[in-house]
Parts: C-alpha cells; sequence; structure tokens
C-alpha cells in the first residue's frame, strides 16, 4: 500500500477539520457539505439517520457545515478532503489513493494497519484508537481527534481517557517516520493549551435579574450538560457531574441559567444550563 501522507499532516488536517470546521455527525458521510441536495442524500441513507431527531439534526444544519461519522472522517481526509463547499463531498473523491470504503471494525486488522497493539504506552501521533463500532486519531498529548454523537455531536478533540480505548495501531496509508512523529510530538505539546483552555460561551441571556447580581451558588441535582446557549440545540462545552457548583448572576433565558462552574474538572467553564436541575 502506498502512503497517502505523513503522520504530521494526518493529524493537523483532523486537528483542523475538529478547530476550524463546522461539522455535524452524519452516518455515512465523508465530508460532504449539508447543502439542499445532501440533506435529501444522508436523511434517506441509513437507518440512523432516519430517526427524527437526526433527520432534524440534519435538516437545520446551514449549508457550510459538513457531515461526518467516525471512520468516515479517517476516510475522508485520505480521500482528499478539503473543506470544498462547492464539492459534493466536500473535495474529497470516494476510495481514492487506492485506500478503500472499509468499517470502523475492519480499519484496525492487520491488513489494513501496523504495529496493532493493546499497550496505550508505546502509541505514536497519528495512530488510529480503536473500540468497537469507532475509532480516532491519536493526535498526541494523550488527545484523540473523534467525530461522535456524544459530547458535541461533531468532529471534536476529546481526551484519550474518555473512552476505554481498546487498541491502537499504525494506518499502512500513513508514513510514520520517527523524524516526522518526533515534530509532530513538539509541535502538539505547544498547541494543545488552547483546547484544555476554559471556555466560556457568549452572554446572550434575554433576562437579568439584579437581585443575584453578586452571585447565587447552586448544585447540580444530576449530570448536567453545559451549553453555548440556552435551549438543547446548542452545543454541548461539558457534562457536569452531579453534584458540581455553580455560580449564577442573575442572566437567564426562560428556565435556563447563564452559570460560571465553581469547582471539579470544568472549574471556570462557563454557559447555559437548565435551572430544572440546579439546587
Amino acid at each position: 500500500m502506498s502512503k497517502v501522507m505523513k503522520a504530521t499532516d494526518f493529524v493537523s488536517k483532523a486537528k483542523d477539520i475538529a478547530k476550524n470546521y463546522k461539522t455535524l455527525y452524519v452516518m455515512g458521510c465523508f465530508g460532504a457539505p449539508l447543502n439542499s441536495a445532501n440533506k435529501t442524500r444522508y436523511t434517506q441513507n441509513h437507518s440512523y439517520n432516519k430517526k427524527a431527531s437526526r433527520t432534524k439534526m440534519i435538516k437545520n444544519a446551514s449549508s457550510d457545515t459538513f457531515g461526518f461519522d467516525c471512520v468516515c472522517l479517517i476516510k475522508g481526509i485520505l480521500w482528499g478532503w478539503n473543506g470544498n463547499v462547492n464539492k459534493t463531498y466536500g473535495g474529497a473523491k470516494y476510495t481514492s489513493n487506492g485506500v478503500p470504503d472499509i468499517s470502523a471494525n475492519t480499519i484496525i486488522k492487520s491488513t489494513y494497519c501496523d504495529d496493532i497493539s493493546t499497550d496505550f504506552n508505546n502509541i505514536a501521533v497519528g495512530e488510529i484508537v480503536w473500540q468497537s463500532g469507532h475509532v480516532g486519531i491519536y493526535i498526541g498529548n494523550k488527545q484523540v481527534v473523534e467525530c461522535t454523537p456524544a459530547w458535541e455531536n461533531k468532529v471534536q478533540i476529546t481526551k484519550l481517557s474518555q473512552r476505554s480505548w481498546k487498541k491502537h495501531g499504525k494506518l499502512k496509508y500513513i508514513d510514520y517516520s520517527t523524524q516526522e512523529v518526533k515534530k509532530e510530538e513538539t509541535k502538539t505539546t505547544t498547541t494543545t493549551t488552547k483546547t484544555e483552555s476554559v471556555k466560556v460561551a457568549p452572554n446572550n441571556a434575554k433576562k437579568f435579574n439584579s437581585k443575584y447580581k453578586s452571585g447565587k451558588s447552586y448544585k447540580t441535582t444530576d449530570d448536567l450538560r453545559l451549553r453555548t446557549g440556552a435551549g438543547t440545540d446548542n452545543s454541548i462545552m461539558c457534562v457536569m457531574p452531579k453534584g458540581t457548583k455553580v455560580m449564577w448572576y442573575g442572566y437567564y433565558t426562560g428556565s435556563w441559567k447563564y452559570v460560571r462552574v465553581a469547582n471539579g474538572k470544568y472549574k471556570g467553564y462557563t454557559g447555559f444550563c437548565s435551572g430544572n436541575y440546579l439546587k
């Protein structure tokens, strides 16, 4: 199998998609822009996308949003995806560069991967990580780029420890030369600080109660999603565990409060959550 790209380029493209493009988890989609024609295509291609909730998400997506699923993110990159909204598949060409259309459970097999291992102490930048039915791209610094309906429902950067990954391996289409991997490890160390920085959503609350401008303390009564706006159609910033302390300074929209996380893993994160789960 010929090498399609270097590990550094593979990782760079994955991070670029996660950080700089609007994306949505769409089963069987390898980077198609969600224009009218593609919305029709992908709401009919798979039973998962035919679910009412998923169909609604796809139809409501802007035309500059690109659809991916976990393994199609990897294939899309290898097939030449470049974010072109004027191309049916965002610039990717189906099964190009000698890369076949393979599933998440097939791509980890020895036909397509070398050095497959369950020991994550020896994982290299640009390897794929796998658990049953799902794959991602290891980008260094104990982080992964994956497309998943979980958390933010899109291509996103997650921590390696957030999932119980079972195996990792080096794709035979990627050049993992030692020199290139070392360079990428250095780059990752200097850039990933941004992905772990405190997230703050814009305060676009519609109402303000000055009585609480000095702050009122609450605790979450269940695991609770912090979102970028008021309502479940907004992106999830994090999931606050039950018992997390938050501070509310009087800004709200309906039952949604604009709060700051006061303790725990997501301390400092600021966004909207349902006031129905605060006590």
